[in-house]
């Protein structure tokens, strides 16, 4: 069984919010930092890890990032300010 992974990503402290789901979350994330893949995040600029939670499969975070996606944003934004208010980055602990 794979560990899987439901990340957002901001542009800044308030900004545009993405989420994603991955089974490597330091390497997704460089690749979004990076821009090598472009849509949503390459347009808006978005590579900011504001926060991620880790699941025990990846269908488990699939699951939990579909409900995610369906969520209006101020949710997304209670999420991310319960356990990140500062709306830092947190790459550096996760490489």
């Amino acid at each position: 069984m794979r560990q899987g992974y439901v990340y957002f990503l901001a542009s800044r402290p308030g900004g545009v919010i993405y989420t994603g789901v991955t089974n490597d979350l330091a390497r997704r994330v460089a690749e979004h930092r990076a821009k090598t893949v472009g849509g949503f995040t390459k347009k808006y600029g978005v590579g900011r890890l504001v926060y991620f939670e880790a699941h025990d499969s990846i269908a488990g975070a699939i699951q939990r990032e579909k409900n995610i996606k369906h969520w209006p944003r101020a949710w997304k934004v209670n999420l991310i300010n319960a356990g990140n208010a500062a709306w830092k980055d947190l790459y550096s602990e996760i490489v």
